[in-house]
């Protein structure tokens, strides 16, 4: 049931595989050893969990600090764009693409986070947000609709460097499954020439699954579309902090569309590896070669060579409206 409750993301079924194994071994012992077994095992993955988050935390900060113009008018401090939630909620504990952001904050690199609310079941407003806010990290929400704003905007004036997002599974050639509307900030990152990082652990790239055509997208009851919940506010917006005052306790869930409403809710998107510029993991930041090849070699040895040599490449520019034959950095 595990494994099929989550078709497209690629970590449970792993961890699952894992754990079947360690129970296997020790089915000729009593109840209680099997338990200890597990419960040993399941403690060592969250041990190493935290682990390669710290990894792929340092890994991308000094990429994205390596690759990115400085601006010492600023400290050449960055900012940065991220989608949904990949922190300590989402992952054994530190995160990923949260990963390094945190890595950014501690080297004291990091001017402004902005964290897109993730329509439609709000990951990003709710969970990343709780997360950024407690760590005391400066951060801002933006609603989905508004990174391209964001982007065309305040590009220089806030130094963004980088969109970094997580994964639920990465195929061969690098395309990337993730949380719906990830697809559409690579689109809109590359338009800008700003750069477009997955920070993902290496369970999470599929070297059975060769590009994101072979990938299965969950879709999810339109009713996540049409509604949306949350805490009252009290009829007292204002208790003087300028913060609104909630009721504690209370969850509600609210219709926001036209009755009669269809919608359509897939939980992710694909994003070709075309638009991806590098993808960071705890062995290290894979890029692509001349070719536009992910070079897997850094994380699964040679042999992974062989079996990325010949990627099947998704080119969103295929799809673009008649008129337009390239989808090139804003040079303005």
């Amino acid at each position: 049931y595990l494994v099929t409750s989550r078709p497209t993301a690629v970590n449970l079924a792993d961890a699952v595989a894992k754990l079947k194994v360690i129970v296997s071994a020790a089915a000729d012992g009593s109840r209680s050893d099997v338990l200890g077994e597990y419960i040993e095992a399941a403690e060592q993955m969250l041990i190493d969990d935290v682990k390669d988050n710290e990894a792929i935390g340092k890994h991308g900060a000094a990429w994205i600090l390596k690759h990115h113009p400085c601006n010492p008018l600023d400290n050449n401090k960055v900012s940065i764009i991220t989608h949904c939630n990949t922190g300590s909620l989402a992952t054994a504990g530190y995160g990923t693409a949260l990963g390094i952001i945190r890595s950014l904050h501690t080297s004291k690199s990091l001017r402004q986070v902005f964290y897109t609310e993730t329509r439609p079941y709000n990951q990003g407003s709710r969970l990343t947000g709780y997360e950024l806010i407690h760590d005391t990290i400066p951060c801002t929400l933006i609603t989905d609709s508004m990174a391209a704003a964001l982007m065309s905007t305040k590009k220089d004036s806030e130094n963004i460097a980088a969109v970094i997002v997580g994964a639920d599974r990465v195929a061969t050639n690098g395309d990337t499954a993730n949380k719906i509307g990830t697809y559409a900030l690579a689109v809109l990152a590359r338009y800008h020439g700003v750069k477009f990082l997955v920070a993902a652990p290496k369970t999470t790239v599929d070297m059975e699954t060769k590009s994101g055509a072979d990938i299965r997208i969950e879709e999810r009851p339109q009713i996540e579309v049409l509604t949306i919940k949350g805490p009252r506010v009290a009829p007292q917006h204002d208790n003087g902090s300028g913060e609104q005052e909630l009721v504690q306790g209370s969850l509600e869930e609210v219709y926001v569309a036209a009755r009669g409403t269809h919608a359509w809710n897939p939980a992710f998107d694909v994003t070709p590896a075309e638009l991806i510029d590098a993808i960071v993991t705890e062995k290290g930041v894979v890029e692509k070669d001349a070719r536009g090849v992910f070079q897997w070699e850094k994380v699964f040895g040679a042999g992974a060579a062989m079996i990325a040599s010949e990627p099947e490449v998704v080119k969103p520019l295929d799809m673009l409206p008649d008129g337009i034959t390239a989808l090139e950095p804003n040079k303005h």
